[in-house]
């Protein structure tokens, strides 16, 4: 007598293979290479297919902090199985040097760069990344500590970008306001059509650079830049931008913490932030140590499944 549970199995594994992979497609990374290319050969078959990896997605989920994963090989073994067809890659928190240049050594075509929270990435690394990454179309870099000389080589090493976000955590009031990265992105990206200027400290002077220097914006996001003084000017500067959000428009719909905190000094605190995570454990930094392993067949570790 066949019982619900291998009917259910059997129905799954009927499904037509593009059908399969559709489904499969849609979980993380994480989750692909920590339970789906378990269930059967049939699923460990697809997820093994170069193609499944045009877009890796390694957001991290809260619980992912309490088990003890590998975040970092876990992306690199991803990245292997992508074969140069990689197009799409989102990482959260746990992101390198090491880890950046990788990417953009093996993902020559790729197309959008989603890095959130990478306290650990440097300005060299990125300028370097850029060198290799004349197809970037989509860039965010989401509250880490990236300055406006890595911004100036990511506007001249790619060329075809068109969206931009470039966020930070939003304060109460600044000792002085600060166009470095606004014109960075004037000067070397005039094909902008999107941008996103969260929490920024860009001055009226900075957002008269930017509305210039890139006359293609469609969208424009400086919510929470409090040293833009806005007024009729600026509302008339801004009137071919259709999607717009003012320093002062709501945050509702904001994806992060969109909390004001007070004035900062990067001598005592980072300059960005979006939760608790960065300040979960005194030994954070050690967490996700480069290994500099470069075979990664042996990626056999208790929680990692990977071949």
């Amino acid at each position: 007598m066949t019982t619900i549970a291998e009917s259910e199995t059997r129905n799954w594994l009927e499904l037509p293979l593009d059908v399969t992979a559709s489904i499969l497609c849609r979980l993380g990374a994480i989750e692909i290479l920590n339970s789906a290319q378990s269930v059967c050969s049939q699923w460990r078959k697809i997820c093994k297919d170069p193609l499944m990896w045009r877009s890796i997605d390694m957001h991290n989920m809260g619980e992912i902090w309490a088990m003890d994963y590998d975040l970092e090989k876990m992306c690199l073994h991803a990245i292997e199985r992508s074969c140069g067809n990689l197009l799409d890659i989102n990482v959260e928190y746990f992101c390198t040097d090491e880890l950046l240049i990788h990417i953009a050594e093996r993902s020559g075509h790729l197309k959008r760069l989603r890095l959130v929270s990478c306290y650990n990435i440097s300005d060299e690394a990125l300028i370097e990344a850029a060198t290799k990454l004349s197809f970037l179309e989509e860039l965010e870099i989401s509250y880490c500590s990236i300055s406006k000389d890595a911004l100036e080589a990511v506007g001249r090493c790619c060329p075809l970008l068109r969206s931009l976000k470039f966020n930070m955590q939003g304060c109460r009031r600044y000792h002085s306001g600060s166009d470095d990265e606004a014109l960075a992105i004037a000067q070397t990206m005039p094909k902008l059509s999107h941008l996103q200027l969260f929490g920024n400290k860009l001055t009226n002077e900075g957002l008269q650079a930017i509305l210039s220097g890139c006359p293609c914006l469609e969208s424009l996001d400086i919510r929470q830049c409090f040293n833009v003084n806005w007024g009729t000017n600026l509302e008339k500067a801004c009137e071919h931008i259709k999607h717009l959000r003012r320093p002062d428009d709501s945050t509702l719909d904001y994806e992060f913490d969109a909390e004001l905190h007070d004035n900062w000094s990067s001598d005592e605190d980072y300059p960005s932030g979006i939760s608790d995570i960065d300040l979960m454990s005194d030994d954070y930094d050690d967490y996700f140590e480069f290994s500099g392993a470069s075979d990664l067949s042996d990626y056999d570790d208790e929680y990692l499944i990977f071949d």
